[in-house]
């Protein structure tokens, strides 16, 4: 018998919570752990970058101009003679917050109206869906384009807007999620206690939902990425002196037939961090899902 079913063993024995239980799934799953390695290891070269980065930002060589990969420039430089490694780690912290806080902000929209809805049940809940069901017919990539142009484009607006589309799947996984919750007898505990819905909402049905919230928050991210990337490319997302990814792949595509690595590298970095997303929630989807893990 090997070491690992062992220890699994002892811990089965002395028993285990819930997320004790999907961290041992999670440690089986190579790929999770990858993606999670992969993303920590990005989140921290984003935080430390302006100490590690071999250049200065605004530092440029116009008469080196873009030259190939080097002892000196590793990923080589851009047409302006900019360090293209240091300009991909500075871009990737404008790409990871976009990502993040984007994601936040729709999970507190989503969570906060899904909960309510699935509790209030009813009239509110069949108002409140419906409402979710006209904004998924709308063309947020059009509302999301007229907030840039009409009221300018800056990074705040950019995390509010992309945050503001992507929380209607959310609200609906919250709904089924309490909808479910609120028929045990914890919650109807607390009702016969005389709790008000408010704090039976916030202390007791989204905290028994969190398996759900943190699935769709690793698979929401690279979403929302690809969205940043997606207006950059078109010139609508984060504009210079500023940089992200999206903003990179944008000027590399304008010279990939001259300067191959202008496109190549940053397209790596994105496409790494977002397989590595969908690694990790993948993992974690397969980790909480406590009736898949005992078929």
């Amino acid at each position: 018998m090997s070491s690992e079913a062992i220890v699994d063993i002892a811990q089965a024995e002395q028993g285990t919570s819930l997320w004790q239980d999907a961290w041992l799934r999670l440690r089986r799953n190579r790929l999770a752990l990858f993606g999670l390695g992969v993303l920590t290891l990005f989140i921290v070269i984003a935080l430390l970058t302006p100490w590690i980065a071999p250049y200065g930002y605004a530092e440029q060589d116009l008469d080196l101009g873009a030259s190939a990969p080097s002892a000196t420039h590793w990923l080589g430089t851009d047409i302006f003679g900019r360090d293209l490694l240091t300009q991909i780690m500075y871009g990737g912290r404008i790409s990871l917050a976009v990502g993040f806080v984007a994601t936040a902000v729709a999970l507190l929209i989503g969570v906060t109206w899904g909960a309510v809805a699935g509790y209030a049940g009813g009239r509110i809940d069949a108002v409140m869906m419906r409402f979710v069901d006209i904004l998924y017919a709308l063309p947020f990539m059009i509302f999301i384009v007229l907030l840039m142009v009409v009221f300018g484009r800056n990074l705040l607006l950019l995390f509010l807007a992309i945050g503001a589309v992507e929380w209607l799947t959310m609200a609906r996984i919250m709904r089924s999620q309490v909808q479910t919750l609120r028929q045990q007898e914890f919650v109807e505990a607390a009702v016969s206690l005389g709790l008000a819905p408010s704090t039976i909402i916030r202390r007791h049905l989204i905290p028994n939902a969190l398996g759900p919230i943190i699935v769709y928050t690793t698979l929401t991210i690279p979403s929302v990425m690809l969205l940043e990337a997606f207006l950059s490319f078109l010139g609508l997302g984060i504009q210079p002196p500023q940089t992200s990814w999206g903003l990179l792949i944008s000027y590399g595509a304008e010279t990939m037939e001259e300067y191959p690595w202008l496109l190549l590298f940053p397209g790596m970095a994105l496409t790494l961090t977002l397989f590595s997303l969908n690694f990790l929630g993948d993992g974690l989807r397969d980790a909480l899902d406590v009736r898949g893990s005992r078929d």
